[in-house]
């Protein structure tokens, strides 16, 4: 339990967030009495303390005072605890968009990275890192309007990963469902492909999430796949199509098969771990072995860009375990690999286990930094550059979810959606379709509802919503 003082509870929240960040595995509790430290916001400064520390920093000119209140806390518990934090105060989840904004602006390098120091107690190496990526970036995103991207949503998986909070159903708890939403889903998919080719609209990438798309049979995901690719590839000039295809044991060779028949370019085998018993703890049903031979089947099936994700920070593992999963990879050579931290959302059962103290890491921060580094040298080994990046409320050690390639083998959906420069038109239940109005520089979005027996009886519903949101820019 950390106590806090605060005089002014309107920036309880902006205290919060940075006390979050050293202490994340704790509960944090604001009080007038019995606490462990103090925030006392006045007119000219703004003072965090204790009887062995204190931090002071003068409030000047027209300084952004929540700025300054962060990064007195910060400092303070940077002071307390010794722990080193390299994005400092930044805990907006797209950090890459503040440099594109400022190269846009015709900053120079040094200057960027002065800006995010100055602003945010930034370390040096992340500045850059956010620089490189927005160059990057900037040569994908697009300006026209008319260029849409398309996701498509599969919420079943063979179970459910204790880490997970997003709208995934363990397939076997949900059988009698799965016909009904394929069936919702695919008149989606008829209607909105009615609508994109009656306003002309181009279509840059299709995704195929969820959820583990594989995770339905072999002869429903062909069909699904074929409409997927009668009503948005084919004759279109797509540039990318990437299925999410995710765990091992959901990807058979029909499968496969079938994905190359229907023009898939891009997929994705996401072991997280090649640590066996991490698996089983996080409640994956598939061995490291199984990784292996199932992304070798796939290259001698012919598929030319294949991206792994791993999971820093998953419970139980020092940085031998990651290491271990860095050489694997590394042996398999991959297109891409996407590097997450662990964020513990408080809808997944690995929030119940950390508030019951079971199965949770006590990583230092020095652990979860060497842990970056492993994934950053298996980057450089693997000849990749970053591409994408973005963060998440509640991660170990504040660090960043990062995607990197080899050249020509990024996946260009993860930038459009991670810097929403672009419309992306959703399908499928808890699918969040998000209309980008340009010249208002303003986002309007459309949701899907989570719920699959919601989303099945009220599909037209949601149909009528997204097309009445996409009639006021088409």
């Amino acid at each position: 339990m950390v106590k806090i003082k605060l005089n002014n509870l309107k920036f309880r929240y902006d205290v919060y967030q940075i006390a979050n960040l050293f202490y994340n595995s704790n509960d944090i509790e604001f009080l007038e009495e019995g606490y462990d430290f103090y925030v006392l916001i006045n007119v000219e400064t703004i003072v965090c303390g204790d009887k062995d520390c204190l931090i002071e920093i003068p409030i000047s000119g027209n300084c952004y005072i929540k700025e300054i209140l962060k990064k007195t806390v910060f400092k303070y518990l940077y002071n307390k605890t010794g722990n080193e934090l390299p994005w400092g105060t930044l805990v907006g989840i797209r950090p890459s968009k503040i440099a594109l904004t400022l190269i846009d602006n015709g900053l120079s390098e040094d200057t960027i990275i002065k800006y995010y120091n100055e602003h945010y107690l930034t370390r040096e190496d992340k500045s850059k890192l956010c620089i490189e990526v927005a160059k990057f970036e900037k040569k994908v995103l697009n300006s026209d309007t008319n260029i849409i991207s398309i996701y498509i949503g599969m919420p079943f998986c063979p179970t459910r990963c204790s880490y997970c909070s997003f709208t995934s159903n363990s397939i076997e708890g949900c059988t009698s469902l799965v016909e009904p939403y394929l069936k919702a889903l695919k008149h989606e998919i008829k209607i909105l492909s009615d609508y994109i080719n009656k306003k002309s609209l181009k279509i840059q990438c299709v995704y195929f999430g969820g959820g583990t798309p594989t995770s339905i049979n072999d002869d429903a995901f062909k069909d699904l796949l074929e409409i997927i690719y009668r009503e948005f590839i084919k004759g279109k000039d797509v540039r990318e199509f990437t299925v999410e295809c995710g765990r091992a044991d959901s990807i058979t060779k029909r499968k496969l098969e079938s994905m190359k028949k229907y023009s898939v370019d891009r997929i994705s085998i996401n072991p997280q771990t090649m640590n066996d018993e991490t698996l089983k703890l996080v409640g994956r049903n598939h061995s490291a072995l199984d990784v292996i031979n199932t992304y070798n089947l796939a290259r001698n099936m012919g598929f030319n860009n294949i991206n792994m994700d791993i999971i820093i920070g998953l419970p139980g593992e020092r940085i031998e375990n990651v290491e271990k999963t860095c050489e694997k990879i590394l042996r398999l050579n991959p297109d891409n690999i996407t590097v997450h931290g662990l964020s513990i959302k408080r809808s997944s059962k690995l929030h119940e286990d950390l508030i019951k103290n079971h199965n949770t890491n006590n990583l230092t921060q020095i652990e979860i930094n060497s842990m970056y580094k492993a994934s950053v040298l298996l980057s450089k080994q693997l000849n990749m550059k970053p591409y994408y990046i973005y963060k998440q409320k509640n991660m170990f050690g504040n660090m960043e979810n990062i995607g990197y390639s080899k050249k020509y083998k990024e996946g260009i959906y993860n930038i459009q959606m991670i810097e929403e420069k672009q419309t992306i038109i959703a399908l499928g239940a808890d699918a969040v379709t998000k209309v980008i109005f340009k010249n208002e520089n303003r986002i309007e979005r459309a949701d899907n509802v989570k719920d699959l027996r919601e989303y099945i009886n009220r599909i037209d519903e949601m149909i009528s919503r997204k097309i009445n949101l996409l009639n006021t820019i088409y």
